[in-house]
């Protein structure tokens, strides 16, 4: 098994070079000038550019990504441009909030997800069934940016239950966090439960067709032990690989969805170092986003062996 978790580490190295090297590629690709940014309307010429000479983005492309590549191989992420702080430390300050409010969307998804899809499953062909189905069909088809926008309308605009943006810390205000994230949460979650509920549906009816579940019903044990211990236990290996999907969407889905409640996480940061051409920010960002998912994605392996004993890692 730590022989598993090494190799995986060491193929994640060139998936991360990778990424930082797109990521770098597409930002000088885009149109703009951080240093117009920087030095304002006012700034002249000369003032404009002895701030690309300070930042360094003077210089041929190449010194750049060699000098960019130089930095990551001693750990230095880079310097934001306009936060004028180490892109590593305003990264991870922002993580919780990312973290937090992708957490709470990740329980919306599973509690709602599971039991949707395995109660369309148990009462197949139903109304149930195509009502869940419907829900299903919906939740996908509908854009996350939208609902957000008629969430913020009608609960906070309309009948003010909740706070149309912004975030409370979970240690600071429990209630005040759950009021401020549950909307974003919400148009998170939506997409994916509508996901999972179709895959959990699918697999725990082709698992409940199974001999061994036959074998259980014909021991008389009761409904809900054959349901949860024989049936779900093994529809679980697919339902896990989708909820790492899941997790994936969930983050990068945070970029636009704390753009619209103005939650001050990652994704926020993300948009504003994009539009203000933060290069060290949006690669520096980037990339602990993607390690964090390629974590997320062994960890899904290791969930694997621990669900279904057949699963087995060679450590030979």
């Amino acid at each position: 098994m730590a022989r598993f978790f090494v190799q995986r580490l060491l193929t994640a190295l060139p998936i991360l070079a990778m990424v930082s090297l797109i990521t770098f590629g597409l930002m000088h690709l885009i149109p703009g000038d951080p240093a117009a940014a920087l030095g304002g309307m006012s700034a002249t010429p000369e003032q404009l550019a002895q701030i690309r000479h300070d930042l360094g983005i003077d210089r041929p492309i190449w010194i750049q990504l060699v000098r960019y590549y130089g930095g990551l191989l001693h750990g230095d992420l880079g310097r934001s441009i306009l936060l004028g702080q180490g892109v590593a430390a305003a990264t991870l300050a922002r993580l919780p909030v990312t973290l937090s409010l992708s957490l709470y969307a990740l329980a919306i998804t599973l509690v709602l997800g599971l039991a949707a899809g395995i109660a369309a499953a148990l009462r197949h062909n139903s109304i149930l069934d195509q009502a869940v189905m419907m829900g299903a069909m919906f939740g996908i088809s509908v854009p996350s940016f939208w609902l957000a926008l008629l969430m913020i309308i009608f609960f906070a605009v309309e009948l003010g239950w909740l706070p149309t943006g912004g975030y409370v810390p979970f240690l600071q205000d429990p209630v005040g966090w759950l009021r401020a994230a549950t909307m974003p949460a919400i148009s998170l979650a939506l997409l994916q439960v509508g996901l999972l509920a179709r895959i959990t549906r699918s697999t725990m009816l082709e698992t409940l067709r199974q001999d061994f579940v036959r074998t259980a019903r014909a021991k008389g044990l009761p409904n809900a032990l054959v349901v949860g211990k024989h049936a779900l236990a093994n529809a679980l290996i697919p339902i896990t690989t989708v909820v790492g999907i899941i997790i994936t969407l969930l983050v990068s889905g945070s970029v636009v969805t704390e753009t619209i409640f103005s939650v001050p996480g990652i994704g926020q940061l993300l948009t504003s170092a994009i539009l203000n051409r933060d290069y060290p920010m949006v690669q520096g960002g980037l990339l602990i986003m993607t390690a964090l998912l390629v974590l997320v994605n062994i960890g899904i392996d290791f969930c694997y062996a621990l669900l279904d004993p057949r699963v087995r890692y060679d450590e030979r």
